[in-house]
């Protein structure tokens, strides 16, 4: 690459890697207010057991709505609007909910004094802070995936998942430098409030980083705005090499939108499952509730949030490490690995909890966990959903495949608190329930990839589309890519 293509790529991913910090970001920032929330908007009303787990497991939940809303359309944004402009959009609604998040009584009464009655209000605004999530979960490794070079693309895509626990590490950090800063009477009328106002500073650098990009060479050629997207190849391939790739484009977008199933449908099912799969696992599970899992450990709650930070801490390392293998090693290996050390992080975890070892081991047990789902699931899943979906139903197959995920991740997340709040189960398991079942859904996602995926390292966006279009030539009644890994 050219001194002037690397600045270029450089500039894009850093930006569209600023939606993925947002993205994890946003999804933990909750985690260390949840006790507060608690005591804020759900104890004064009374409510049994079950219904209070509910709601409050609801609540926190309540940003993935919105997920799937931005999810669905961001597809149709990124095609109508462009991938940079897409992503401005989703800039400003982080922006809008960091705001309506830490004072939702603005417009409706006293800060501070409405209590339950804001409830709603605040359940408003993690939804329009969901519909940026959903955004830029889809749009950004999109953008990243259509500028990288083929050889790069797993490792440049893969900084956006960087990005997500980068903003998950921070918030952490943040929450518990708030945390620290009172008691737990002050935590929970001021402290939760100044966690969510403190993502309005990186959503306006998102903000800023994006005014002055281009778009992707292939969405601008989707558009017919062919001299504007050789220009643009010019500077990210060079003179020579920009016309062959604009020609091999132009190729797969002989009809610029297809009907989502061309390609057949088990192409869309592979990408959908893969998707629920990557939540299925218990991930945001933890990520949600570390403080209150630490604290079933016998922590205190500022140790808790402490603990909280070392499982960031491993996230980003092991992150580091995908990021440097999933160009040489490949995505499908490291998936399968991945699955196979989830599942028996998990175990060990529920094992411990099943026998009150809730020491050092189950700490171990939890990082081990955290380390393979960020070495693996993680970034690869979006490597994937980025790249094996053809240009031409690209937008669309996304969206579903990533509104599937914000539905798992709901059904996670929501159930999580039931599950693990469940006296029945409780009394059975003390708390490791959830996580047998993490760790069994593990073990399928292993035998899923090992079963379905191609591996498609190395190969440029229009390779791996001739993949689906052979298999579709030998079958139109459906797709097996047995053959094609």
């Amino acid at each position: 690459m050219t001194q002037t293509a690397t600045k270029l790529v450089t500039q894009i991913t850093l930006a569209a890697s600023f939606g993925g910090l947002l993205f994890g970001y946003d999804t933990a920032v909750i985690s260390g207010a949840i006790s507060s929330i608690d005591q804020y908007f759900i104890a004064p009303q009374a409510l049994g057991e079950t219904a209070g787990n509910s709601l409050l497991g609801f609540t926190v939940s309540s940003a993935l709505f919105g997920c799937i809303i931005g999810a669905v359309v961001a597809g149709w944004l990124s095609n109508k609007l462009g991938r940079r402009k897409t992503l401005i959009i989703a800039a400003l609604l982080f922006i809008m909910s960091a705001i309506g998040s830490a004072l939702p009584e603005i417009g409706f009464g006293a800060i501070g004094q409405m209590g339950p009655d804001a409830l709603k209000i605040f359940t408003f605004y993690r939804v329009i802070g969901g519909i940026g999530i959903g955004i830029a979960s889809m749009v950004s490794p999109l953008y990243i995936a259509e500028v990288a070079p083929g050889h790069l693309r797993g490792r440049l895509v893969s900084y956006n998942q960087m990005a997500i626990v980068t903003g998950i590490v921070l918030v952490y950090f943040v929450n518990w430098f708030i945390a620290k800063q009172g008691d737990s009477s002050w935590l929970n009328d001021i402290g939760w409030r100044l966690m969510f106002a403190s993502e309005m500073i990186p959503a306006t650098l998102f903000l800023i980083l994006l005014l002055p990009l281009p778009d992707s060479p292939r969405w601008l050629v989707l558009k017919d705005r062919k001299d504007e997207a050789l220009s643009l190849l010019h500077k990210l391939e060079g003179e020579q090499q920009a016309p062959h790739t604009l020609a091999d484009i132009q190729s797969s977008l002989i009809e610029h939108t297809r009907p989502l199933f061309s390609f057949g449908i088990a192409l869309i099912v592979i990408g959908v499952v893969l998707s629920i799969l990557q939540q299925a696992v218990g991930i945001n599970a933890v990520l949600y509730y570390a403080p209150s899992i630490f604290e079933n450990m016998g922590f205190s709650e500022q140790s808790a949030l402490l603990q909280t930070v070392l499982v960031g801490v491993v996230n980003m390392v092991a992150t580091v490490i995908a990021i440097n293998t999933v160009d040489r090693v490949g995505r499908k290996p490291l998936l399968i690995i991945g699955g196979i050390t989830m599942a028996l992080a998990m175990a060990a975890l529920a094992t411990c909890f099943q026998i009150n070892a809730l020491g050092f081991a189950a700490l171990l047990a939890m990082l081990l966990y955290i380390a393979g789902f960020a070495m693996s699931w993680g970034p690869v899943t979006w490597v994937l959903l980025s790249e094996i979906f053809p240009t031409s139903i690209r937008g669309k197959a996304l969206s579903i495949a990533v509104a599937g995920q914000w539905l798992a991740n709901i059904a996670v997340s929501w159930s999580f608190k039931v599950l693990d709040g469940n006296s029945f189960l409780i009394a059975e398991f003390n708390h490791g329930f959830a996580y047998w079942l993490y760790s069994g859904i593990a073990i399928l996602a292993a035998f899923f990839v090992y079963r379905f995926i191609p591996e498609t390292k190395g190969r440029t966006l229009e390779e791996i589309e001739q993949i689906w279009s052979k298999e579709r030539t030998v079958d139109n009644d459906g797709l097996d890519v047995r053959e094609a890994t």
